[in-house]
């Protein structure tokens, strides 16, 4: 059982506090089987709202699923509490965004979509469903009478 961290990393330009928007929150990933190294080759996502039972009755997991190759159940579980919000002096820094609980597999790669939301730096002016799918966003912000934006999105996984 291990902990892996998402972490995230992009320039905010007149916006803080990116964070995912609801339990309904899909984390898009591509998953390696620890014990024979098949990589998911389809985007697979998870939800807080996922929840599936442990075979063997120990609790439940966002997705529990059987590796196509060596057949072997793992298991990955959001960890609700890590969830963490990519503030304006985060920019151009990576940032523990989520943890994931993994039995039997590791997060390999992510890919950001659409449900993120943000707030305008000076104004608090809210930018709800932001798509960062393009690795890159941008709007107005009237209040502010200026741009905003989120460009150069990269992430990695590091072990917690």
């Amino acid at each position: 059982m291990g902990k892996f961290g998402l972490q995230f990393k992009a320039t905010l330009e007149n916006v803080t506090n990116v964070r995912p928007e609801g339990e309904d929150f899909r984390w898009y990933l591509k998953l390696k089987c620890g014990n024979c190294g098949e990589v998911s080759d389809k985007w697979q996502y998870i939800t807080l709202l996922d929840s599936m039972p442990l075979k063997g009755g120990r609790g439940s997991a966002s997705m529990v699923q059987k590796c196509k190759l060596c057949s072997r159940e793992n298991s990955i579980d959001i960890l609700k509490d890590t969830i963490t919000p990519y503030n304006a002096e985060d920019s151009e820094r990576f940032k523990t965004v989520v943890q994931f609980e993994c039995r039997g597999l590791e997060p390999v790669d992510f890919q950001p979509q659409a449900g993120f939301a943000a707030s305008g730096a000076e104004t608090s002016t809210q930018f709800p469903e932001i798509n960062l799918q393009e690795k890159d966003w941008t709007d107005y912000d009237e209040k502010a009478s200026e741009s905003v934006g989120i460009y150069e999105v990269t992430h990695q996984f590091v072990k917690c």
